[in-house]
């Protein structure tokens, strides 16, 4: 289907996030979803031209996402001190919806663990919006619609 005729862009897009029972709220970005191929390289005697490639492992960058400052930063910080308690990895899922809340596409995490939560600058002086940062490091994740 040409780009043209998709219905389901994701023009304005909130993603939601829920890891296992917990559900955090909605997040205005989210970066960090990539899958990098981690090489190994080998010389070979008498091939001067190139060192050959190959393929060891995948390789997830942490995902950030952040939000306006709302009530919602409390499920966060309840959830990241709860997990320091129990130590238990979980499964997260992160969905990208349209400016109409029609959920867009799925990514399910594996295996996650909370890297950083950063509150907002708080300054009387500064008129910029209040936000928060949640980072996640996984072990993978699949996409679904």
């Amino acid at each position: 289907m040409p780009l043209t005729e998709s219905k389901d862009w994701a023009l304005t897009v909130s993603y939601e996030v829920k890891l296992d029972e917990a559900i955090l709220g909605a997040f205005a970005t989210c970066e960090g979803l990539g899958i990098e191929v981690v090489l190994e390289t080998r010389e070979e005697g008498g091939n001067n031209a190139y060192p050959w490639q190959f393929p060891t492992r995948l390789k997830y960058p942490n995902v950030k996402l952040t939000r306006p400052l709302s009530a919602d930063a409390e499920k966060t910080v309840q959830w990241i001190t709860g997990f320091i308690d129990s130590a238990k990895r979980v499964n997260g899922v992160i969905t990208a919806k349209n400016s109409a809340g029609k959920a867009v596409l799925h990514w399910e995490l594996t295996d996650v663990v909370p890297v950083r939560w950063t509150g907002p600058s708080l300054n009387t002086d500064s008129s910029k919006v209040a936000v928060e940062t949640l980072e996640l490091a996984h072990h993978g994740f699949q996409v679904k619609r």
